[in-house]
């Protein structure tokens, strides 16, 4: 995958973007403070939307601070132009509403797509059994270059028939199928979790409770395996009344704070495993008259926009799903194809996004 690496910067009261990934409108526009729409308006030059100079100069200093490059078009030669894909690509996702994940999926394949001058299709299922063939067959019979088939959930999944039958290029995002006939990408959520827990673990926290995702979903259960396999490689005790579940939604994470911080031994770090859970986190924290990070240390998991106008503003781990749709671009151009062939199932790594939900616990001593 051609990455560009952004510069670990840490922004007041938005964070900082670490490791190694790809800079995108979003990136800085949660530095530049504005949203992404905004971004895209000031760095492609349109003036159909007036836009004061001071955000304008805020959009670029953040953009040039962060390595932003914007990848130009190429011309080919006529030896080159083989390599490229005539048509457009086909986006076809079960549910575009449910969370911001598939939007920014479809976000990176768009971005990715700059550069090929290939128009992006765009339609969504819900899982309607009916509905989905017929719209996998309405862009087969357009002659789409290649179809990508997204989930709003990172799960195994048996492929559609139709494309299994046909000779269009396939790409799994986010869903992945059990004899790995195509090209799969998901987001490496025990790496994440794993990576979330250390980040407390440093902090000097050894008193670590997780408000988990609905366990039979494969995203809560490899957070919660990451969880684990950091506690144990840094010799701490797993406890099981420190795992709370939840189910997503700001209510499960409101009374599962309450929970925990009604134990005798309460925690002094709570990892929630996603931001949505987080916001009742806080609101049952600040009822309590706990203060974040002071009292309570808080990291969440997605990255979503409300992450960065919490108050503290919330340390979170960003989702790679603008990175697993570059991918698929890349994949299409460039990577290994063949219809017989197994494809290593490709798991992308998230990045933390530092902000100010984190501290040492009190009467510690940081590390080091």
């Amino acid at each position: 995958m051609v990455e560009v690496k952004s510069e670990s910067k840490r922004h007041k009261g938005v964070g900082k973007i670490s490791g190694r990934q790809r800079v995108t409108m979003h990136d800085i526009a949660r530095v530049a403070g504005c949203s992404q729409a905004t971004v895209s308006l000031v760095l492609n030059n349109n003036e159909s939307v007036k836009i004061s100079e001071q955000t304008r100069e805020r959009v670029f200093e953040a953009a040039k601070s962060l390595g932003y490059r914007r990848a130009a078009r190429p011309t080919p030669s006529v030896s080159e132009k083989s390599s490229f894909i005539n048509g457009p690509i086909a986006f076809v996702v079960d549910n575009l509403a449910a969370s911001p994940e598939s939007v920014n999926a479809f976000d990176g394949v768009m971005q990715a797509v700059k550069s090929t001058g290939n128009l992006v299709l765009l339609a969504e299922t819900q899982n309607d059994p009916d509905l989905e063939p017929k719209t996998l067959q309405h862009f087969l019979d357009q002659g789409v270059a290649a179809i990508v088939y997204a989930c709003v959930f990172t799960r195994e999944v048996e492929v559609p028939q139709i494309l299994q039958e046909c000779n269009t290029p396939v790409f799994l995002l986010n869903c992945f199928s059990e004899n790995l006939r195509f090209p799969a990408v998901i987001p490496s959520d025990i790496a994440g979790g794993h990576t979330a827990t250390n980040a407390l673990i440093n902090t000097g926290h050894t008193r670590i409770a997780t408000i988990t995702g609905e366990p039979f979903m494969q995203c809560a259960s490899g957070r919660t395996v990451g969880y684990r396999n950091a506690l144990a490689s840094a010799d701490l005790p797993y406890c099981e009344e420190l795992v709370v579940e939840g189910n997503w939604l700001p209510s499960s994470g409101y009374s599962a704070t309450q929970t925990l911080m009604a134990l005798p031994n309460p925690p002094t770090a709570i990892f929630c495993q996603n931001d949505r859970m987080a916001v009742g986190c806080y609101e049952a924290l600040k009822e309590m008259g706990k203060s974040i990070p002071n009292d309570v240390s808080v990291i969440g998991y997605d990255d979503d926009e409300i992450a960065r106008h919490m108050s503290p503003p919330l340390t979170s781990m960003n989702l790679a799903s603008r990175a697993m749709g570059r991918w698929v671009v890349e994949q299409l151009f460039h990577g290994p194809m063949g219809e017989n062939r197994r494809h290593p199932l490709t798991k992308l790594e998230c990045e933390m996004v530092e902000r100010d939900s984190i501290a040492p616990p009190r009467m510690a001593k940081p590390p080091g």
